[in-house]
């Protein structure tokens, strides 16, 4: 039983943020009291799936760009051609991390507009450098022995590439995108300060109107998404591991 508590409690967790996205006003009575003078308890200015569903698609778009980037210069600075770009490859992407969002969002939206593009660009540099790191950690720390014996059978550049170094990092790499997903979910609200659709919609709505019940829900949301997709890379970074394991043995 203790064994399947986790699994259970993260079922419970899925089964009421589905439902609460799909019929808020089942949850009416629980929020008003955190409301005053009469305030609506449940966001009313839109759907809250469908914010969920815009934020997870703004969340998705970045990641995948930043993944393609990142594990591309990890996997050029691992070449003996690329060797030289590997500080210069740090630096750009540490850019993210050194700018804080808002001042992101502040220098993308006269080159780009409001609305999603600013956010896109925000979370892309800010989910670089956790894959980034990762990718470069996981092609630099391969088994010696494995990467002689895929040379002592003839294996090309390329072919050690996409069949030994690429499977091999696998895990370590899903482990950085998944810290960089986690970033990007509770980052990706403040988006909504220059007219993105993102669950930041929900809690400035409350910051500015005093309502308590409209932050408590975009909050929750988030941090509940937060939750689920972070344990669910996680299992699936161990099932890749397990895979690799096994085919080792």
């Amino acid at each position: 039983m203790k064994a399947w508590l986790p699994t259970l409690l993260r079922l419970a967790v899925l089964a009421l943020l589905v439902v609460f996205i799909t019929s808020p006003g089942w949850f009416e009575p629980l929020l008003k009291p955190l409301t005053e003078n009469g305030a609506p308890a449940i966001y009313n200015q839109g759907s809250l799936l469908t914010l969920t569903l815009q934020h997870l698609r703004t969340v998705l778009i970045a990641t995948v760009a930043a993944t393609t980037v990142a594990v591309a210069l990890a996997i050029l600075v691992t070449r003996p051609a690329g060797a030289e770009f590997l500080p210069l490859s740090r630096s750009l992407v540490n850019i993210g991390q050194t700018f804080p969002p808002v001042a992101v969002l502040a220098l993308a939206v006269p080159a780009v507009g409001f609305g999603e593009k600013p956010t896109l660009i925000a979370l892309f540099l800010y989910g670089l450098l956790p894959i980034f790191e990762n990718a470069l950690t996981a092609l630099t720390t391969l088994p010696g022995n494995v990467m002689e014996a895929a040379r002592g059978a003839g294996m090309t550049g390329w072919q050690r590439l996409m069949k030994v170094e690429l499977p091999l990092s696998t895990p370590v790499i899903l482990g950085g995108i998944r810290l960089s997903v986690v970033i990007s979910l509770a980052t990706a609200t403040i988006g909504s300060t220059v007219a993105a659709k993102t669950l930041g919609e929900v809690i400035i709505a409350g910051l500015i109107s005093n309502n308590l019940a409209y932050v408590l829900q975009g909050g929750l949301i988030v941090a509940a998404l937060a939750v689920l997709i972070y344990d669910g890379l996680s299992a699936i970074e161990r099932y890749a591991a397990r895979r690799m394991g096994q085919g080792g043995e």
